[in-house]
C-alpha cells in the first residue's frame, strides 16, 4: 500500500477504481509538467537542473509501481504529441532523442522502482525512505548518462550529467525524505490502519 491508496474509496465496481487510478495518474503527469517548468539552464552542460526529478519521485513513492511508471510514461506522451511539458517549455520526439532523452526515458524506470519499494514501505521511515529515493535518482543517471555520452563523450557525461546536479540531488531527497514518513505520520494521528509502518496490502 502507498499513500494515494489511502484516499482510494472502497469501490464497488471495478470501473469505479480504475477511473480513480487514471485521475490520479493523469494529476501526476500534470504535477510532473509543472515542476519540469522549474527549469535552470546550465551554460556548460545540455542538462538544466529542473524540478523534474523531485516530481518522479514522489510520484512514484505516491503511487506505487503501476501508478508510478504510467504517470511518467504519460508526461512523455504529453510532450511527444506536442505540449510544452518538457524542460523550458519544450516538446516534440527530438526532446528524447537529444542529450537529455535517457534522463527523460529513466523516469519512468525511477518511478516504478520507487513506487516498488513504496509498496513494501520504504517511505515510511526517514532512512529507508532516503535509501529508496536515492536508488530512484541512480536509475534515472544509469539511463541518462549513457545516452548522453552519445553527445558529448564517455570522459564529459559524468563532469557535465552528474557532477553539477548532486547538491541539488541531496536537497531534493532531504524535501522528499521530509514529506513521506511525515504524511504517514499524520495519517496514523488520523487513525490509519496501517500506522506501525506494516506492509499492508497492496
Amino acid at each position: 500500500m502507498v499513500i494515494i491508496d489511502v484516499f482510494r474509496p472502497a469501490f464497488t465496481s471495478t470501473k469505479s477504481g480504475l477511473l480513480f487510478d487514471a485521475a490520479v495518474v493523469l494529476v501526476g503527469s500534470a504535477f510532473i509538467a509543472l515542476m519540469a517548468q522549474v527549469s535552470v539552464p546550465l551554460p556548460f552542460s545540455p542538462v538544466p537542473i529542473t524540478g523534474q526529478t523531485l516530481a518522479v519521485l514522489l510520484v512514484g513513492a505516491l503511487l506505487g509501481t503501476a501508478r508510478g511508471a504510467m504517470t511518467a510514461a504519460l508526461y512523455l506522451g504529453w510532450g511527444i504529441v506536442g505540449l510544452p511539458v518538457f524542460a523550458g517549455g519544450t516538446f516534440g520526439l527530438a526532446r528524447l532523442a537529444g542529450p537529455t532523452g535517457g534522463y527523460l526515458v529513466g523516469f519512468i524506470a525511477a518511478a516504478a522502482v520507487v513506487g516498488h519499494l513504496a509498496q513494501r514501505g520504504w517511505d515510511r521511515r526517514p532512512r529507508t525512505c532516503a535509501l529508496a529515493l536515492a536508488i530512484g535518482n541512480l536509475v534515472i543517471y544509469l539511463f541518462g548518462l549513457p545516452w548522453l555520452a552519445r553527445f558529448v563523450g564517455a570522459e564529459r557525461a559524468i563532469p557535465l550529467g552528474l557532477l553539477p546536479f548532486i547538491p541539488g540531488d541531496l536537497v531534493k531527497l532531504l524535501l522528499a525524505t521530509s514529506l513521506l514518513p511525515s504524511g504517514w505520520k499524520l495519517l496514523s494521528l488520523l487513525g490509519y490502519p496501517g500506522k506501525n509502518g506494516r506492509q499492508d496490502p497492496a
